[in-house]
């Protein structure tokens, strides 16, 4: 059964939401068949498939080409477009029009909008044209330079109540959900107390509704960089290396293919080829 926003607006309060970054279909498939509640299609695939060093360098192209993966794949989860940088903090007029191709072109259910000076403005408008919206505060990496580069965000009291106050707003505009990103854990829980629909937190502790992480860090995928607030579940890295260097010897001691892989043509079938 398909899960709605109405689901997880719903689950505050009686059992916490799960999420995950999925950027194609296997690993959608996969994430998908494990019960996942939400699957967020990340700007992140800038950093942990595309190799970039910014989620600002991938704009509607490619994340439309990923979320249209995704969707084809997911049966239940709800499927989140996370909206570029490109595509409403620059061109502020092209939102609601961006945001309507994440839904009509990808298939996606909804999208998500990392805060900004003008979020509250963009986000009623994306609202008001009968898109469901997911909000994001905290640490947003998309204008992360801006906020004094990534680190953790409501470190004293005066940003603390900055990111509480968004938080309310954003449950004024309409979002149905909130991502609270490297907040720490008793401000998190502040928030999570005072609205009324889920937190999803990376970063920000357990009192959170919901936790979301990238599945590549998750996973072992992404060697890069690690940040603390991720638990590797399992090292694939690891894994496919072996996998690799194991083909690898098979084909150069002619191991592989074998008799069972190969496909076969009666001798006599041969014996009439001319000669």
């Amino acid at each position: 059964m398909k899960i709605t926003i109405d689901d997880i607006r719903d689950a505050k309060g009686k059992r916490k939401l799960t999420m995950l970054t999925a950027y194609d279909y296997p690993l959608a498939s996969l994430i998908d068949r494990a019960g996942i509640d939400m699957i967020l299609v990340g700007d992140s695939v800038a950093n942990v498939v595309l190799g970039l060093d910014s989620t600002t360098k991938v704009g509607m192209a490619e994340m439309l080409h990923h979320a249209k993966a995704v969707t084809r794949a997911v049966k239940s989860a709800l499927v989140i477009g996370d909206m570029p940088y490109e595509s409403y903090q620059v061109n502020r007029s092209e939102s609601v029009k961006n945001a309507k191709r994440f839904i009509e072109e990808a298939n996606c259910d909804v999208v998500k909008l990392e805060w900004f000076d003008d979020c509250l403005k963009v986000t009623e408008e994306i609202i008001k044209a009968g898109i469901s919206v997911m909000g994001h505060i905290g640490l947003t990496p998309q204008t992360a330079q801006q906020i004094g580069g990534f680190k953790v965000q409501g470190k004293d009291a005066g940003a603390a109540q900055k990111l509480i106050n968004q938080a309310l707003d954003l449950e004024r505009l309409g979002c149905f959900a909130i991502v609270l990103e490297c907040v720490p854990d008793k401000i998190a829980a502040i928030i999570t107390e005072k609205i009324k629909i889920p937190t999803i937190g990376i970063g920000a502790g357990g009192a959170c509704d919901g936790q979301v992480l990238v599945a590549h860090d998750m996973l072992g995928l992404f060697e890069r960089f690690t940040p603390k607030f991720v638990k590797k579940y399992v090292n694939l890295s690891e894994h496919i290396l072996n996998g690799v260097k194991a083909y690898k010897q098979d084909v150069e001691n002619g191991l592989f293919p074998a008799k069972e892989h190969t496909f076969s043509i009666k001798q006599e079938e041969i014996d009439k080829l001319k000669k």
